[in-house]
């Protein structure tokens, strides 16, 4: 029974795995001159320290990527979402403060204070922000399972990769992110919805 048990997983992963990978293909970009503009780039958030005190790499290449992508006219406005679950944590406006600082108008970045888990950003931005058309900024593995969700929200989407990190600095990340694939497809199969909605909130 183990082994069997151990077939179906390794099957589930790399099944999640393939799934999500084909139905990102063609809608990544690594350029900022070949990507299709969209009204709104949805930055999904992180934390920007690590538990050790170093900086963290995925949030600094993301807040890069957004500013590339600002600056070259490819998106009109920056959708932050990130988790701010408690009054000592706020991703959102932490990375607004930062690009701000790197030159982008703060009239032009927009909060989104309940995009706890990927699945909630990428829903809230249709169902709160009226979108059906974006660009995702984040890391390449993220945007293939961001272009997923969206595609089975009504939502067309593309992704702007950011800078990856390396292998070893990663390792833990792109682990787990295997196991979300899975449970992803549990998600969407099982209807799951984002903690919270709300009232809409338009992007003009």
């Amino acid at each position: 029974m183990a082994i069997i048990i151990a077939i179906l997983s390794l099957l589930s992963i790399f099944g999640a795995n393939w799934l999500v990978e084909h139905s990102a293909k063609d809608k990544l970009y690594n350029a900022s001159n070949e990507i299709p503009h969209n009204k709104v780039g949805l930055l999904l958030g992180t934390g920007k320290v690590l538990s050790n005190g170093h900086t963290n790499l995925y949030y600094t290449y993301r807040i890069e990527a957004a500013v590339r992508l600002y600056k070259a006219q490819k998106v009109d406005y920056i959708l932050v979402s990130g988790d701010n679950s408690r009054s000592t944590y706020d991703e959102p406006t932490t990375i607004k403060n930062d690009l701000i600082t790197k030159g982008i108008p703060a009239d032009k970045i927009i909060l989104d204070y309940a995009g706890f888990r990927t699945l909630d950003s990428v829903v809230r931005c249709k169902e709160i922000f009226g979108q059906t058309s974006i660009t995702v900024i984040s890391q390449q593995f993220h945007n293939e399972r961001a272009i997923y969700l969206a595609k089975h929200n009504g939502i067309t989407a593309v992704g702007y990769n950011a800078k990856d990190v390396s292998r070893r600095y990663g390792f833990k990340t792109k682990l787990r992110e295997r196991l979300a694939r899975v449970k992803l497809l549990l998600d969407l199969a099982f209807g799951k919805k984002p903690k919270f909605l709300g009232e809409p909130i338009e992007i003009k």
